[in-house]
């Protein structure tokens, strides 16, 4: 093995964006990868330390310092194959990851991290182009029939890995589209829905049987799928959005944050909206949740031609740099500027809504306050209203992004029976049982809202889970 010693020739060099001017004129992806040159000289950067922090980081455990090290020596499909032992779907973490990897990267510690998420993208971009993903198919098929509930990351990562051990699996998806939260939720600037659709190309290859429309509980029953499959996984997400009960909810043009992102991926599609456009143009725009989904709401608003666009948090502002009570190798909780702010916008943090007021029946002004935050000896956190704070903001359009409470317990989790921890979320054991035999979970709907990383990583583990209960139950 060659000594690692790149970290001290090549400086980190992130990839380019398009200019803001021009990208916030359409809702095409605007991130350019780097030349393969230039990628070997990033992965050279790797240090191989003796103890791997990124790879503990990784929800996945993907083999980054091998990786690196492989595309280094311009060996791009060993470390495709490599990649792909751990990861089914590279090109979605490569792009929507917040990358915990790179916060747990060694050479942190002293200098510019690795870039192990643009590495990680163009691996399996370089696969693509050069045709190296292709269905995987197993050496014997058995009789079992498993039903995968929901297509998001964790589902379609539940289903290939338990169409790969040779079971029949059919994945049941509510929607028209195919993708979960991937194909629906996700401004398309973030991931162009070619991106998912030529992966689910090889998953239909692969054999698996998808059925959209299908809404389990509602136009399928329970019994009929529980007849039918020798193993059900659930993996319908997190779907139940965070509320703010104060006076004026009821004003129109108040909307919840997947609502606006929805139906704008809808019309990127082409397709007919039913519903209430919701649309942002010429608007003064006030966002509530300083999180991911806040900041795609604001990408989208931007890009409809939003008048003035406010984003705020409850809150209080990160700092810039670790704390001691966030050290290293730990994922610190600082602020980070996402693309969309680069583009516009008004941030503030510390920031409670009070109520709306509006006119003719449709919210014209939110009225705030400014929050003070002081910290307890157990690390709590204590929340207080700072007096004569009070300020108020033009508003024509509110979108609520303030997170996601706990799957959907009508229709198919009550009908099924299963076990609900306090949290309002599927409750199963450490193999991901839950109280019903033969019926596991995975991702959000287990979890409760997460990251597209652990998702997969999740659907991965239920996948096996599935498989040693199939074997052992022949």
């Amino acid at each position: 093995m060659k000594k690692r010693i790149g970290f001290l020739k090549y400086e980190r060099k992130n990839a380019m964006n398009l200019p803001v001017k021009e990208r916030i004129n359409h809702f095409k992806e605007f991130h350019i990868l780097q030349a393969e040159e230039e990628i070997q000289k990033q992965a050279s950067r790797c240090m191989d330390c003796g103890i791997a922090y990124c790879n503990y980081a990784c929800p996945l455990g993907n083999a980054i310092p091998d990786i690196c090290q492989l595309v280094s020596e311009g060996q791009w499909q060993r470390a495709f194959n490599i990649l792909h032992h751990t990861n089914n779907f590279p090109e979605f973490t490569g792009r929507l990851c917040p990358a915990l990897c790179e916060a747990a990267c060694t050479l942190g510690l002293n200098f510019q991290p690795n870039t192990c998420k643009e590495i990680e993208l163009s691996v399996v971009e370089k696969g693509y182009r050069e045709g190296w993903v292709k269905a995987l198919h197993p050496l014997t098929r058995t009789s079992h029939r498993v039903a995968v509930i929901g297509s998001g990351p964790s589902g379609l990562a539940a289903a290939q890995q338990l169409i790969r051990c040779g079971h029949g699996v059919t994945v049941f998806e509510r929607s028209e589209e195919i993708g979960g939260i991937l194909a629906i939720g996700i401004p398309d600037y973030k991931l162009e829905k070619h991106i998912l659709e030529r992966r689910i190309r090889q998953l239909k290859e692969e054999g698996i049987d998808f059925k959209t429309n299908m809404n389990v509980g509602v136009n399928i029953s329970v019994d009929e799928i529980k007849a039918k499959y020798d193993a059900v996984c659930l993996a319908g997400g997190c779907t139940v959005p965070r509320d703010l009960g104060i006076k004026g909810r009821g004003l129109k043009g108040i909307y919840f944050a997947m609502d606006y992102l929805v139906q704008q991926n809808h019309i990127n599609r082409g397709k007919q909206v039913l519903e209430e456009r919701i649309d942002a143009n010429g608007k003064n725009v006030v966002i509530i949740g300083g999180g991911d989904t806040g900041a795609d709401c604001l990408g989208v608003a931007i890009r409809q031609g939003a008048k003035k666009v406010y984003q705020l948090e409850m809150m209080p502002k990160p700092p810039l740099k670790r704390t001691e009570k966030m050290p290293w190798p730990t994922w610190p909780m600082i602020l980070r500027t996402n693309t969309s702010h680069e583009e516009g916008g008004e941030r503030d943090w510390g920031i409670g809504t009070k109520y709306f007021s509006g006119q003719d029946g449709r919210v014209t002004k939110v009225h705030c306050i400014r929050l003070e935050w002081t910290e307890n000896a157990d690390n709590t956190r204590r929340m207080k209203e700072i007096e004569n704070s009070e300020f108020e903001l033009e508003a024509d359009l509110v979108l609520f992004a303030m997170g996601f409470l706990h799957p959907e317990h009508h229709d198919m989790l009550e009908k099924i029976g299963v076990d609900l921890d306090e949290k309002g979320n599927v409750y199963t054991n450490d193999e991901h049982r839950t109280n019903i035999s033969g019926v596991f979970a995975a991702g959000d709907m287990r979890t409760g809202q997460s990251l597209v990383c652990k998702a997969i990583a999740d659907g991965r583990k239920a996948a096996e889970a599935i498989d040693t209960y199939l074997k052992n139950n022949k």
